[in-house]
């Protein structure tokens, strides 16, 4: 499809529901994890620091555009950073009544946030609970594991900070807005003393978020040197939290990466890109417009997820055909030989594409993180297959 054309794309290629809007570009703390800023991709320096009402605008009419061509009742849009609860509470509503507005009728919008939660006051909640804005924080566990990154420029914790913004979302009033905590997986910190940390914060749900590494860029604990019979640490570090997890009656919370192993081994469907065959439903909007693929394509290189494409320029349906963003959505026929034949495809998926990066340039390898997630998928459909087991006895008996 040539550029800026009209023309929608085949029924066949699924559409984009989710806008990964950068409202903020920058960040109140300086963490030394963080795939935005300390990655190979340095794009953010060039880009303006927020975005601009007239790009807001123009990223709400691209979205209104495609839901109308593709006649989608309801998109999703999330609002990231940096930490956009730098962009102060007035260019959040903003920005939503402009989402909103762009909408055909038949089409719903819904709201998301992802912040560290140091700035979560009543000007934001007051605000979030008005338009149903789904806030998920960031936070690595106890304080001794938190502080083992996610700190000030200073070097001071924001363990406290992150927490009081936590407390807020718990209150009776805020509790319908709190969606749950994103974990960055660190090794070194006691698996199951991180997720009881967590708990403490009764989160509605958890995301562990593996490293965004791959081959020519490798996540701590892992030698892409070492051949099929490397350790798999981070399977390791899983698995006590999911036995911890799977074990307790009654649930005390969901865990998105073990809940979609669980329904894709069942023959359902994943709840998040990382795994499962499903093609990725989000593209990300930079704050100078600019449309880029995964934000964990930051990884991979100075150029990382760029398209060249914009909101002002082009369509969403154009983004579907950069190969950028359609080599992340080729599903199986994405994936190299050896990943076709393991046992475990349908639910790893080949695991993120931004993973499967190599120093070759291309994308056509298993994910950094195969061994870990094919340890991680059988220790599951084990604990699950011996439970339904038991429960057939039972019935029969």
């Amino acid at each position: 499809m040539r550029k800026g054309s009209t023309e929608s794309l085949d029924d066949a290629v699924a559409p984009v529901r989710e806008l990964v809007v950068k409202l903020h570009e920058r960040c109140n703390i300086a963490c030394d994890h963080c795939y935005m800023y300390e990655a190979a991709d340095q794009g953010w320096r060039r880009r303006p620091t927020r975005m601009a009402d007239e790009t807001v605008d123009r990223a709400a009419f691209r979205l209104g555009e495609h839901a109308r061509r593709h006649r989608l009742g309801s998109v999703r849009v999330v609002f990231h950073g940096g930490e956009p609860l730098l962009a102060g509470p007035a260019t959040i509503e903003r920005a939503m009544l402009s989402f909103r507005a762009a909408l055909p009728p038949g089409s719903r919008v819904s709201f998301a946030v992802q912040t560290n939660g140091i700035l979560l006051d009543e000007r934001f909640l007051d605000l979030f609970r008005r338009f149903d804005v789904g806030v998920g924080v960031s936070l690595d566990g106890d304080r001794a594991a938190n502080d083992r990154h996610r700190r000030y420029a200073t070097g001071r914790s924001s363990y406290t900070s992150t927490v009081a913004g936590i407390q807020a979302l718990r209150s009776a009033r805020n509790r319908r807005i709190y969606r749950g905590l994103l974990c960055t997986v660190d090794l070194r910190n006691d698996p199951v003393r991180t997720f009881e940390a967590l708990l403490d914060h009764e989160p509605p749900r958890i995301d562990f978020l593996l490293p965004h590494g791959n081959w020519a860029h490798p996540p701590p604990g892992l030698d892409p040197e070492v051949g099929d019979d490397r350790p798999t640490p981070y399977a390791d570090w899983l698995i006590s939290v999911f036995d911890r997890w799977y074990d307790a009656r009654p649930p005390e919370t969901g865990i998105r990466m073990f809940e979609s192993i669980m329904s894709l081994l069942l023959g359902g469907t994943s709840r998040t890109e990382v795994l499962g065959l499903a093609a990725p439903a989000a593209v990300v909007v930079e704050s100078d417009g600019t449309f880029e693929g995964s934000d964990a394509l930051k990884t991979t290189g100075p150029a990382g997820g760029s398209t060249g494409l914009s909101v002002f320029a082009d369509s969403l349906d154009d983004v579907l055909r950069h190969p950028v963003v359609a080599g992340a959505r080729r599903g199986l026929a994405g994936l190299d030989a050896q990943c076709r034949r393991c046992p475990v495809v349908d639910v790893c998926g080949g695991g993120l594409y931004a993973h499967r990066y190599a120093p070759d340039g291309t994308f056509t390898h298993p994910s950094v993180y195969s061994g870990d997630l094919r340890r991680l998928i059988e220790h599951i459909q084990g604990r699950l297959t011996a439970d339904l087991r038991a429960s057939a006895a039972r019935v029969s008996g």
